[in-house]
């Protein structure tokens, strides 16, 4: 069996899932504001099914997205991570591994998704050596559009694309690109540590 990932930052515990996350990450999916870039909110069933796929990543890959805690207090503030998506069809650009992120409206602001990202990029590229990470979000997402360069990703217009799991015509079936590749983080690596 594949241990869970733990990481661990200044602010923020990255942890296993735990049956106690299962009500406020199900409170998290459900609220409008949160899901306001996904095509609907997600009642209790599927926020538990994702938690479950969840699982199942970390058993295969040895790394799924996974619950941000609070030091010191042991709030739930959502999830980050990386993942190797798996939709009926395949994306433009598979195979991929992806970052992602959704936190509480009670987390937003202040620089969490952002700390936790960073060390999922190190984890990603030091860790189990992988060569390049995507994320990808409709254009309006300014928010997490923001995140993925404050982390050094920089937008991949040429692969800009139509999610698969959406009808073409979908408001929110276009989508934008990101990448971040091993050389480029440690060339931005090196110029916040002084490296």
């Amino acid at each position: 069996m594949t241990e869970p990932v733990f990481l661990e930052t200044e602010r923020l515990l990255l942890r296993a899932w735990r049956e106690e996350d299962i009500d406020p990450f199900a409170d998290m999916c459900a609220d409008p504001c949160v899901m306001r870039y996904f095509p609907e909110t997600l009642p209790r069933v599927k926020s538990e099914y994702l938690i479950s796929v969840c699982r199942q990543k970390q058993e295969k890959h040895g790394f799924s997205v996974t619950p941000v805690e609070l030091k010191g207090t042991g709030e739930f503030l959502g999830f980050v991570g990386l993942s190797r998506p798996a939709y009926d069809a395949p994306l433009p650009f598979d195979p991929c591994v992806e970052i992602g992120w959704r936190l509480m409206q009670s987390a937003w602001g202040k620089g969490y998704a952002s700390e936790a990202a960073r060390a999922w990029l190190r984890f990603g590229f030091e860790t189990i050596g992988l060569e390049d990470i995507v994320a990808f979000t409709i254009p309006d997402n300014a928010p997490s559009q923001k995140v993925m360069r404050r982390i050094g990703m920089k937008r991949d217009h040429d692969g800009d694309f139509l999610h698969p799991s959406l009808s073409p015509d979908h408001p929110f079936a276009p989508h934008v690109l990101y990448r971040l590749s091993r050389s480029d983080w440690r060339q931005g690596l090196g110029a916040v540590e002084g490296i």
